[in-house]
């Protein structure tokens, strides 16, 4: 069974600057249900589909395979309400694989940073431009920003 441990962290401009592996991120949801999300994404040339049960903690069963592009884009014209767009930096800070996720379109400004983990408990050394963490904040979920973009937020972050 596939099983995703990831905390979540806002990302403080100021001190983060662009660097590491640069991946182009489209992706849509076809159902946003807490208890399940079912996610279509475009990743350079890939097209995966994913779905994810609902989060424990920092935990939560995810389950995702590499299908068509021609199918993903197929998939998308179903999801609901609005795709999210973003471009992903992966990096390494002591010995653990950050993925800087810089969002664009209707959540423009908004910079998220995740790290996944083997275990809830496991130590992790936060890099320097960490400034606050949104594990358990569901308005921070993907799903979420694509029913409620960023942009649109009252008081964002």
């Amino acid at each position: 069974m596939g099983r995703e441990i990831e905390r979540k962290f806002l990302v403080d401009k100021t001190k983060w600057f662009p660097t590491g592996a640069k991946s182009d991120i489209k992706q849509a949801y076809l159902s946003a249900d807490p208890a399940r999300v079912v996610r279509v994404r475009l990743s350079g040339e890939c097209a995966f589909l994913c779905i994810k049960g609902k989060q424990a903690g920092i935990t939560r069963d995810e389950f995702e395979y590499q299908i068509p592009v021609a199918d993903a884009f197929v998939l998308m014209k179903l999801a609901v309400p609005e795709p999210v767009e973003k471009c992903r930096y992966t990096l390494e800070f002591e010995n653990h694989t950050w993925e800087v996720d810089v969002f664009s379109g209707l959540n423009e400004g908004l910079i998220i940073a995740e790290v996944e983990l083997e275990s809830e408990d496991e130590p992790v050394i936060l890099p320097p431009w960490i400034a606050a963490e949104v594990s358990g904040d569901e308005r921070y979920f993907n799903a979420c920003l694509s029913a409620k973009p960023f942009t649109t937020w009252q008081s964002p972050v």
